[in-house]
């Protein structure tokens, strides 16, 4: 069979069986009950590899990160001998290299097979992450968490286009919140391992640098895992039969996605650029992040409360538990309510929004303080969210690259300046930051209203130039963009 038929081509091209009453039909892809079944067979083994695999990457990615906030109560501080507003640098260089790498991952994503593109480059972080137990002075760590941020700066890209190769606009969602969900369960198996090693350290290793080794090993490890068994695309997936591998490719080109290319298209660079959805997609990122340092600094903030380093991670970790609540709340909700994303978003904003404002005002003292931190850092929720809005409202190869490098540009601009309005000077109150991160919250309610009524707008006006039938039809797996494919249609 040519592997340049068309996907209609090659199910007619499948061969005619006997039924039992003899009577003649295609195979079992070509009727409409048999071909869903063979869909949900499709989605549930994509579910059981392709899934697995992101939410592991995605663990060690956030542990890697988050790493940094254990390692600060852990004798990182006073081993580096930081102060003033250093620690918070070791915070936002990681960010620097991020992006700066985000320029050259936009083009290589777009020319290189994706997933091995995005397995080399965890192998590279994981050994990096291993390097940042070395240093003994500032200079030296921030020039490792420099180049750990150039090698993480694919993946959160990567995976939101991943993501829309493999599911349906509509399945979005709940597959995007399964792997941030490890952001939360990093958070606590994070708090849990560093107590661990802090507690029972017998080795000559500071308990913080053995952190870094053992959280280096684990993702190298997982890179090179992702190298071997992660497929490039839904037509090569050897975890797929033939027929399998064909209602895949169908049931993604039925929504005109043009899967993974290794080409860049200047004419859908220039769309992206005089597009609102590129705008968005910086202000999402820029604004999530500016109340995300709350998590950085979590540890801290309980600390300075008087508690040893062992009673600040366990007192810290339920933080994670508190976040997967909040991000399943939403992928349920998504669930009911599939095109309502927007408004789920700005309910979820309720929550950490709280947590601040309970930082604000409480005393600094107990339990409240930290139950306030607990809900100030419920931020995985919304960014989740966020990037589904992302994944299923850009279409075109180039374009979703651009937009989503555009989101984590936000992200990273943020994540460098935001951290410096945290200083050790202003600890354990932190108003500055505090502050800004009601401010940013509130903006990002405006700002999640109007692209709730933007879609909307662009899906009534699709509707009535689909009822005048002036709307041009494209080949399934066609690289089109949103704009040029009037049949498309955005999710709110």
């Amino acid at each position: 069979m040519s592997s340049d038929m068309r996907y209609d081509e090659k199910i007619l091209a499948l061969p005619v069986i006997e039924t039992p009453d003899g009577l003649s039909e295609r195979s079992t892809v070509s009727n409409d009950l048999a071909l869903k079944a063979l869909e949900k067979r499709v989605l549930r083994k994509t579910d059981m590899v392709i899934l697995p695999m992101m939410c592991f990457v995605f663990f060690f990615q956030y542990l890697d990160k988050q790493s940094l906030s254990y390692a600060s109560v852990y004798g990182l501080i006073t081993d580096l001998d930081l102060h003033g507003t250093q620690y918070s640098w070791t915070s936002s260089m990681f960010y620097v290299g991020q992006l700066v790498s985000e320029f050259p991952s936009m083009y290589l994503m777009s020319r290189l097979p994706l997933t091995k593109f995005v397995g080399c480059t965890i192998i590279v972080w994981g050994a990096i992450c291993m390097c940042l137990a070395a240093p003994t002075t500032y200079g030296g760590f921030l020039a490792v968490r420099f180049c750990l941020g150039m090698a993480e700066g694919a993946v959160s890209p990567a995976f939101i286009t991943i993501t829309s190769m493999w599911y349906k606009k509509n399945e979005h969602p709940l597959r995007i919140g399964c792997w941030i969900s490890c952001n939360a369960l990093a958070q606590v198996i994070g708090s849990l391992l560093m107590y661990g090693i802090g507690q029972h350290n017998t080795s000559s290793i500071a308990a913080w640098r053995l952190m870094f080794i053992i959280c280096g090993v684990l993702t190298s490890v997982t890179g090179v895992v992702f190298v071997f068994i992660m497929p490039s695309r839904p037509e090569t997936a050897w975890f797929l039969t033939p027929d399998e591998r064909l209602a895949a490719g169908r049931r993604l080109a039925s929504q005109h996605d043009g899967g993974d290319k290794t080409n860049f298209s200047l004419a859908q660079l220039k769309e992206a650029v005089f597009d609102f959805s590129s705008y968005a997609a910086f202000a999402f990122g820029v604004l999530v992040t500016a109340p995300s340092i709350v998590l950085t600094f979590a540890s801290l903030i309980i600390k300075e409360l008087g508690y040893t380093s062992g009673a600040t991670l366990l007192y810290g970790s339920p933080s994670g538990a508190v976040q997967l609540v909040a991000i399943w709340i939403g992928i349920i909700a998504c669930q009911f309510w599939p095109n309502r994303r927007c408004l789920i978003t700005i309910c979820l904003i309720a929550i950490p929004l709280a947590g601040c404002i309970m930082l604000l005002v409480l005393p600094e003292r107990g339990w409240p303080v930290i139950v306030g931190a607990w809900l100030g850092c419920c931020i995985s929720s919304i960014f989740s969210l966020t990037m589904t809005l992302n994944a299923s409202n850009v279409r075109g190869n180039t374009k979703k690259s651009v937009i989503n490098t555009l989101y984590f540009i936000g992200y990273c601009a943020g994540c460098i300046g935001f951290p410096q309005l945290w200083t050790s000077d202003a600890a354990p109150r932190y108003l500055a930051g505090v502050i800004v991160s009601i401010a940013a919250w509130s903006v990002l309610v405006f700002l999640l209203l109007f692209y709730w009524f933007h879609a909307s707008h662009q899906n009534r006006k699709r509707d009535r130039l689909q009822r005048e039938s002036q709307v041009a039809l494209y080949e399934p797996g066609e690289d089109v963009t949103d704009k040029q494919d009037m049949t498309f249609r955005y999710s709110t």
